[in-house]
C-alpha cells in the first residue's frame, strides 16, 4: 500500500517504509529526527518544474502531465519505491502545506498504476 504524508505528521506503524520525495529539505525539520529510509531527491520534480508550478492550483493539471513525463524518463529514480511497495507499505513524505496539489500525490498515482500492471 502506498500512502502520502506530510513530514510534520507523526510516524506510525502503518507507514511502513518512509521516503522523503522532494528536492529541498523541509523547513523546521532536523535531519536526525525525521524517521525515513531515504531522501530520494531525484524522484522529485526538476527545479525548473518545481519553480514553474509554485504550488499554483491553476497549474495543477499541466504540472501533473509535466511531472509524469519527467518520471517516465527517469525510472531509476522511482524504481526503489516500486520495489519497496511490492514488499509492504510505503509512505511518501512531503512538506508542502497544500495537501491536494503536491508532487507526492502525483508520484503515488504514477506508482500505483505501475503496481496494478503487474497484478
Amino acid at each position: 500500500m502506498l500512502r502520502v504524508k506530510r513530514v510534520y505528521q507523526r510516524a506510525d506503524t502503518r507507514d511502513g517504509t518512509r521516503f522523503l520525495v522532494q528536492r529541498l529539505w523541509p523547513r523546521g525539520i532536523k535531519k536526525e529526527t525525521l524517521k525515513m529510509q531515504a531522501w530520494l531527491r531525484d524522484v522529485a520534480p526538476s527545479d525548473d518544474l518545481r519553480r514553474w508550478f509554485a504550488h499554483d492550483p491553476i497549474k495543477w493539471v499541466e504540472f501533473q502531465k509535466r511531472y509524469r513525463a519527467e518520471l517516465a524518463r527517469h525510472p531509476k529514480a522511482w524504481k526503489p519505491l516500486l520495489d519497496s511497495a511490492r514488499q509492504g507499505n510505503v509512505t511518501l513524505l512531503y512538506s508542502a502545506s497544500d495537501t491536494e496539489h503536491n508532487n507526492a500525490l502525483v508520484l503515488k498515482d504514477f506508482l500505483e498504476e505501475r503496481l496494478s500492471r503487474r497484478s
